[in-house]
């Protein structure tokens, strides 16, 4: 081994410490750029949960969001749903107020270990458009129809 090797004997790295991907097709799509800054906050601190093998149950209440990423309770649900929205996550199990249990998710860039491993990964962010796109198509089509009814 070099002298600025950092693999150990069994051949696995001996630093840098863990990290998570983030696709290049997924940071330049629509749906991520349009994310809100609560709601990156809230996907990266998901997505530092995920293990490898635990997709489906990563979990965390509002009230933990909220102290830990500087935020209040409704601006982390309103966060959770803005990413549900836009397809970066959903929900495996509902939270319960009573049982004091946090809600589950998953991420839909990785394939789903927990319920069910056979899921693989959904990528629905990638059919995600912004909706004023779609209501400038929808009013210019009904501009035109105006001006021609009117001619």
């Amino acid at each position: 081994m070099g002298k600025g090797s950092r693999v150990n004997r069994k051949g696995r790295s001996s630093g840098g410490g863990q990290f998570f991907k983030l696709y290049y097709q997924m940071a330049r799509s629509a749906a991520f750029r349009s994310l809100s800054g609560s709601a990156l906050k809230v996907f990266i601190e998901l997505r530092c949960r995920f293990n490898g093998h635990n997709n489906g149950d990563l979990s965390v209440s509002l009230g933990e969001c909220a102290g830990m990423l500087r935020m209040s309770k409704s601006t982390a649900a309103r966060a959770f749903r803005e990413l549900e929205a836009k397809g970066f996550i959903f929900n495996t199990s509902p939270g319960n107020w009573y049982g004091r249990k946090a809600a589950t998710w998953a991420v839909t860039c990785e394939k789903q270990d927990l319920p069910r491993p056979e899921i693989q990964a959904r990528n629905t962010w990638k059919h995600w458009q912004c909706e004023r796109i779609a209501d400038a198509s929808k009013n210019s089509e009904r501009g035109t129809e105006t001006a021609r009814k009117a001619a």
